[in-house]
């Protein structure tokens, strides 16, 4: 393996937060200006081919409003003009499904935005994945077993897909060693405790498919404990995630994200001071400060609709900054108002910090990590 592969592992932070390298934009944010999002997280539809048994999206249901090319173009523009750094398309729908998914991968990148993916990579044949590979950050594919019949369980679909899936993964593979692209690949398992089973499995087929790595992750809940996550049950796991870390080779990494598991469900912060940094948008177009307040019961918390209007007006509204300066206010405690290790945790256990003048704001010394547009 060459010296500089071997550096590209190291510098893939997977566990953590990459905002202490945005020292300018949070020095901004501390002396109370209003701050442009570094990463969006967003869908470009509700729509999914698949039925996970962990998937939060089932909590996140609001008004469905497509949105259409025009939408996300103009979104893309005000992006960029906001200097919002990195776009991902994750959040509650399967945006491989939207007939503007292409579309808006080549646009975003053509305007200076990195652009990312998070799949089930279902329809990622290798016909579309040489249409998106070269304008893309990073590609991960959302697998949480490495069996197919336990695949088929956990995932609500039928046990074939697996392999197919699996040769879309060979494809991504291939196609980034033929192109000698920079995107980075890889694999998610969402775990709860019930699928102690798939670990090792799921580890060794990763290994064999060769992407960038595996990331096993933990499932975050509502506040109710609607998906009924076991949070205590992932101590009994640890061996199993030792055992599937030590499968990792110089060109193939295992990654538990043990920050999060080892928090079992737990915040060690009240405000919410990250969603400045990292807003979440439903497939729905639905502005909101996260995933976890796009259902329709937390309608005071929804800043507008970028299928209904130009996210440069969302943005510089009195109501998106009313949302906001609530969230970082006394009056919301997001240990007991929120779910469990939302997207922005660890920027809030960051920020927390900088608040609480644990952490100076300054760019850390050591070389930037990769994917440094999405904290």
């Amino acid at each position: 393996m060459s010296s500089a592969l071997a550096i590209e592992h190291t510098q893939l932070i997977l566990d953590g937060t990459k905002i202490a390298w945005h020292a300018q934009r949070v020095k901004a944010w501390e002396r109370g200006e209003r701050v442009s999002p570094i990463t969006i997280d967003m869908a470009l539809t509700r729509a999914c081919n698949f039925g996970c048994h962990y998937c939060y999206a089932m909590m996140q249901e609001n008004d469905r409003v497509p949105i259409r090319r025009e939408n996300m173009f103009h979104f893309l523009e005000d992006c960029a003009a906001l200097d919002v750094k990195g776009i991902s398309l994750v959040s509650d729908g399967e945006s491989t499904l939207s007939p503007i998914f292409v579309d808006s991968i080549q646009r975003g990148k053509e305007l200076g935005i990195s652009m990312a993916v998070g799949t089930n990579a279902y329809v990622l044949t290798e016909r579309k994945l040489r249409q998106i590979l070269p304008y893309l950050t990073y590609l991960r594919i959302n697998i949480t077993a490495g069996e197919p019949k336990r695949y088929a369980e956990i995932m609500g679909v039928k046990e074939e897909w697996f392999h197919r899936v699996c040769d879309n993964i060979r494809a991504m593979v291939k196609i980034k060693k033929e192109q000698n692209l920079d995107v980075t690949i890889g694999m998610q398992m969402v775990l709860m405790p019930e699928y102690e089973d798939q670990i090792l499995p799921l580890a060794k087929l990763g290994k064999q498919l060769r992407p960038d790595y595996l990331v096993i992750k933990h499932c975050s809940d509502n506040e109710d404990g609607f998906l009924g996550v076991d949070y205590s049950g992932y101590k009994r796991l640890y061996d199993k995630l030792h055992a599937a870390e030590a499968l990792s080779d110089n060109e193939f990494k295992v990654v538990v994200k043990w920050s999060k598991i080892q928090d079992e469900g737990t915040r060690s912060y009240q405000r919410c001071y990250g969603a400045p940094f990292l807003l979440q948008i439903s497939g729905s177009g639905l502005v909101a400060p996260c995933g976890m307040l796009f259902n329709e019961k937390y309608s005071k918390f929804h800043m507008g609709n970028i299928a209904k209007e130009r996210f440069w007006d969302i943005f510089h509204s009195d109501r998106y900054w009313e949302v906001m300066n609530y969230l970082a206010s006394p009056a919301f405690n997001a240990q007991k108002m929120c779910g469990s290790l939302c997207l922005q945790h660890k920027v809030n256990e960051y920020l927390d910090k900088v608040k609480k003048g644990e952490v100076e704001i300054e760019a850390p010394s050591q070389a930037p990590p990769q994917h440094l547009d999405f904290v």
